[in-house]
Order: structure tokens, then sequence, then C-alpha cells
């Protein structure tokens, strides 16, 4: 049985572990620079604000019904998300994180436990440790799982938030009940071309004939049937080392001094580094790219991009700075007020296989440098030991007018709990 556990509205949950007055009320979570609404609780759901909408056509609405609006908070949901993770690895060792607030469970050997039990355990526990309320559903391949998981979800009264798809009569019904579109992995052409057949329904998706789901949705499609049908087709995924790693952001504003812009541009060479480094790779190429805001079409736009050669593989933050300026510098042009730029390092090889070179500027210090500061960074905070190409003072340069505090990675942030008069206690 695969088990399939989603975090309830997890932006706007972990807003309110740490702000009980949250509690009850509608809750939006905006994207970088508070451009749009990417997260609700139920209560905004209910109050018709839809996803994607854009923050400065929504702002009297979010005044008129008392809205809490909160700017992206990573640091705080990534911290949270990994806290439930690992309390899910205590009940199964088979566990694939999806996404920051949905895990695939593998239950193999439980054949004589009791899954409803031990489910509603799971759930308990996490709720418990981490104050987040999650969703649960079972069923025999990862797709049912899936819908099982919206059913726990949809109807937590009757399901107190785990479902388990026990036979073919429940998957049945199940599919019946779920509209073409909201099946996981059929995708908005897919389903508009369903409709025009008159699939509407999950269960007329799985009964159409092998050979006409393979001709219009591939061998992708096909997999996805028989996954409805009950028979296994997907297993749980083992992380893979990503091919090519992006470090790309938006400005509060628009800039048009290259100072700023190398500063910007040298610190995502420094995150990509980073990043090459915890997943033991090196790159061959970075790609940098440049971009005025096209949204402000009475200023004259722009945007340019180039791929520079290392010459050797690197993980060096030192070399992806000076690589990456030499790229900016070829693409920079002094007329335009920009609005984001980008690195993309590609081309990655295992560090422990990368093929040396004799006649190169590589310079072999660096390796135990980059590994010093990872230790300082990591024992006293991101942003402990910074290059002199970037901003002492700033490290997130978005419009982030509504965060709320890091309360689980920063001593600065940690709750403060009020108990009271002590001569009283």
């Amino acid at each position: 049985m695969f088990g399939l556990v989603d975090c309830n509205n997890f932006y706007a949950s972990c807003e309110r572990v740490f702000n009980p007055n949250l509690r009850d009320k509608p809750v939006v979570i905006l994207s970088n620079n508070d451009g749009c609404v990417i997260a609700r609780s139920n209560e905004a759901k209910a109050l018709g604000i839809p996803m994607g909408a854009p923050t400065y056509k929504f702002e009297k609405i979010f005044k008129q019904h008392n809205i809490q609006v909160f700017s992206s908070n990573y640091a705080l949901y990534g911290d949270m998300s990994s806290r439930v993770m690992n309390i899910l690895s205590n009940f199964t060792p088979d566990v694939e994180i999806y996404s920051i607030d949905e895990s695939f469970l593998e239950f193999s050997g439980f054949g004589n436990y009791n899954m409803q039990a031990y489910c509603e355990k799971i759930k308990y526990v996490v709720e418990k440790g981490t104050g987040i309320p999650i969703s649960i559903g079972l069923a025999p391949t990862k797709a049912l799982s899936k819908v099982a998981n919206r059913i726990a979800k949809k109807f937590p009264e009757q399901t107190k938030g785990v479902f388990i798809m026990k036979d073919d009569a429940a998957r049945i019904k199940a599919l019946k009940w779920l509209k073409i579109e909201d099946v996981w992995g059929i995708g908005r052409q897919h389903a508009l071309r369903l409709k025009k057949h008159n699939i509407h329904t999950a269960y007329a998706f799985s009964e159409l004939p092998d050979e006409w789901v393979r001709k219009q949705m591939s061998v992708v499609g096909l997999r996805l049937k028989n996954e409805l049908q009950g028979r296994r087709t997907l297993e749980l995924e083992t992380p893979a080392h990503k091919k090519a790693i992006a470090t790309t952001r938006s400005f509060d504003k628009q800039y048009k001094e290259f100072d700023y812009i190398q500063e910007r541009v040298s610190s995502f060479a420094i995150k990509s580094a980073e990043k090459l480094r915890r997943q033991g790779s090196c790159c061959q190429m970075i790609y940098v790219f440049l971009k005025t805001n096209k949204f402000r079409q009475d200023l004259p736009q722009y945007q340019n991009s180039i791929v520079v050669q290392t010459g050797y593989p690197t993980n060096s933050s030192i070399d992806l700075i000076k690589f990456a300026v030499e790229g900016l510098k070829k693409i920079y042009h002094p007329d335009y007020y920009y609005k984001k730029a980008g690195v993309i390092v590609m081309g990655l090889v295992p560090e422990d296989q990368r093929q040396l070179a004799f006649f190169t500027a590589e310079n072999p210090k660096h390796k135990q440098l980059m590994q010093k500061i990872d230790r300082l960074n990591g024992a006293y905070g991101t942003g402990a030991v910074r290059f002199g190409s970037q901003d002492l003072g700033k490290v997130w340069k978005m419009r982030r007018e509504h965060l709320s505090q890091a309360y689980t990675t920063n001593l600065g942030s940690i709750i403060e709990v009020n108990v009271g008069d002590e001569n009283k206690s």
C-alpha cells in the first residue's frame, strides 16, 4: 500500500503554529516581492480569494475582510517541512519527499497492521510534534493514494483526515466522484482534450482503451490509467542529483546601476556554488541572464543572456563569481532599468569523478577554503562568512513587507512566551 501525506494549507498552518491568534481567521501568503497570492487558508478560500490574485488588486478586499497577509517565509516553511518529514520517517523506512508539503510512504510488510489505527497514530504524532495538520490517503497505487488523500481532505468530518481505499468498490466510487481535471498528472490541455471526447471523470478515463490512451497521451498517460485501475506502475523515487541548478530573483524595485546588479549576480553565483557543493557536484558552464520589467511597457525593454564556459569543473564560489561577472559585463547595457537577473549552473559532473585539467587556472586551495566557509556558515548561520562582492547588510533584496519571524532557524527570532507576573505565579 502507498500512503500520501499532505500538510493542510501548509504555509498558512506554519504561520498559525507560532501565532495562534490566526486560527479560524482568513490567511493568505504572498509570492516573492509580495506580488500575488500563492497559498490560502480555508477561510480565505471561502471568501473567494483566488490563487494568483495580484496583491495590488486585492488590497482593499484584504482589509475589508480582515484577511491576514504574510510574505513568503521560506526559512520557516522549509524547517517545518523538514520536521514533518523526519517524523514520517519513523513510521516507515520507505519515504519519498514529493514536495515541501507532501510525501509518499510505502507500507511493505505491514499486512498484519491495523492501517486505520496506524495512520491515525501518524496523524496524531505529526500534529502533536509540529502543530501542522495533515491528511493521509492510503491506496494500492501512488495515483490512487492521491485520490484517497483528496477525499480525506475534502471530507474531514467523515474521514477524520484519514481515508483508506480498501477495495475495488471504494476505488470505483472515488474515481466516479473525481473530476478529470483534478486527476494527478492530467494537465489543463489533456483535461480539455478528454472533455471534448466526453471524458469528465477519473473513472471514465480509467475505462478508456489502452491503445487510445497511448496514442493520445503517450506511455505516461497509459501508466496513469493503469495506476487508476489499481495496477502498480509507479514506484517510490529516490532523490536524484539535479542536472542544472538555478538561482534567480526579481528585484524589489528596478535598478540601473551596474554595481548593484553585479552584487546580485555575484550572490546568485555564490548560492549556486553552495548548492553544488551540497550535492557533491561541479559545473562546467554558467548561464547568466538579465531582464527588464516586461509589465512596464512605458519603459524600453531589454533582455539578454550568455553562457560562459568555466574551462574546468568547479564548485568554488570564487570561480563562479568571476565567471558570472565576466558574463554579466558582456550582456549589461547601461540604458535600461532591470527587474530580474539569474544564474544557472550547467554541465554538472560528480565532484569525485571530474576530469582534471593540466593547463588551467584552477586553484587547488579553493576546495579547503570552501569547506571551511560552509562549516562556519553551517555553525553560525547563513551569511556568517560572506565574500567581498556581497552586500554585508541585506541578504534578500526582495519586497517582504509582511514577513513573519524565522522562529525555528534564528535565535534572534525565537518565540517569546509571556508567563505573567512572577509574583502571582
